[in-house]
C-alpha cells in the first residue's frame, strides 16, 4: 500500500487554530514556512525581553493548560501578517503580528480573554530563527490517518478529529501503526526528503475539542490502554528541501 499526503498545515501562532494548505516550500533544518513563527507569553517569561531564540514550551499560553484557546478561530493572511480572531463566526480581534500597535490590539484581547489564568499582560513575540515547537530542533510533525481510525474504532469507540494532533502534514493509504516502522528511517514527501527522528507522546493538549475547546478525551491513557504507549505522531526533520503538495506519494527509503 501507498501513502499519499493528505492534508498539510500550519500552526502559524503557537497554541492557536491551524490553516491548512495546498502546497509549500520545505528547506533542510527548518520547520513548515511559518509553522509556530509567532507565540503568546506569559506570565514572568513574558516579561523576559533579554531572552531569544527558542523558549520552552511552559513559557506560552498553549492548549496543554490553557484549553479555552480551542475555542477561537483564528485566521493568518502570510501577505500582511494580520491575524484574524474570530469567536463564534464573529469577529473579536484583528491586528497585525509585525507591527507594535497590531500586537498591541492582540495582546489586550488575550488579557481580557484569558483573565484569571496567569497573572500579567501577554505578550506576543516572533521566532527570529526556526519555530516555537515543543523541541528545539525545527521539526515536521506526521500523522497516519489509518493509525487514528484504529483508534477511534477499536479503543476510544468515539470519532477523534484529527485536529487535536496538530499534526503538519497526514498521510493516508497506509496500515494502522505502519509508520512506526518508519522510525529512524528517511521518507521523500514530494520533492522533499525527511528523517524521521522519533514518535511523540500524546499531551493534555491533545485532549481537548478542536470546536468546543473543552478537554473531553484522555488520550494518553485511552493509547496507553489499547496499544501499550501513547505515542500517534511522528517527529521528523527536514533533510533535503523542495516542494510537497497535497497528492504527493510519501514513501520510505530502504
Amino acid at each position: 500500500m501507498d501513502a499519499t499526503l493528505t492534508a498539510i498545515r500550519r500552526y502559524p501562532v503557537k497554541g492557536m487554530s491551524g490553516q491548512d494548505l495546498p502546497a509549500t516550500d520545505l528547506t533542510a533544518g527548518q520547520a513548515i514556512p511559518l509553522d509556530r513563527r509567532y507565540g503568546l507569553l506569559h506570565g514572568p517569561a513574558a516579561l523576559d525581553t533579554e531572552t531569544e531564540g527558542w523558549r520552552l514550551p511552559s513559557d506560552f499560553f498553549t492548549l496543554d493548560r490553557t484549553e479555552k484557546l480551542a475555542a477561537l478561530q483564528t485566521e493568518f493572511d502570510e501577505a500582511t501578517r494580520a491575524l484574524i480572531i474570530r469567536r463564534g463566526g464573529r469577529q473579536v480581534s484583528r491586528g497585525r503580528l509585525d507591527q507594535p500597535m497590531g500586537r498591541t490590539l492582540l495582546e489586550q484581547f488575550f488579557a481580557a480573554y484569558l483573565a484569571g489564568i496567569v497573572p500579567g499582560m501577554p505578550r506576543l513575540i516572533e521566532a527570529q530563527h526556526g519555530a516555537f515547537g515543543n523541541s528545539e530542533e525545527p521539526s515536521v510533525t506526521l500523522l497516519n490517518l489509518a493509525s487514528l481510525r484504529d483508534l477511534e474504532e477499536r479503543i476510544a469507540k468515539q470519532p477523534v478529529d484529527p485536529r487535536r494532533m496538530r499534526a503538519n502534514l497526514l498521510v493516508d493509504g497506509i496500515d494502522p501503526w505502519a509508520e512506526r516502522g518508519w522510525i529512524g528511517r528517511t521518507l521523500t514527501v514530494g520533492a522533499a526528503t525527511l528523517e524521521v527522528v522519533e514518535a511523540l507522546d500524546c499531551t493534555p493538549g491533545n485532549d481537548v475539542n478542536p470546536d468546543s475547546g473543552i478537554a473531553d478525551l484522555s488520550l494518553p491513557n485511552i493509547l496507553e490502554r489499547g496499544y501499550g504507549h501513547s505515542q500517534i505522531l511522528l517527529r521528523t526533520r527536514v533533510i533535503g528541501g523542495g516542494r510537497i503538495a497535497l497528492g504527493d506519494p510519501v514513501t520510505p527509503l530502504e
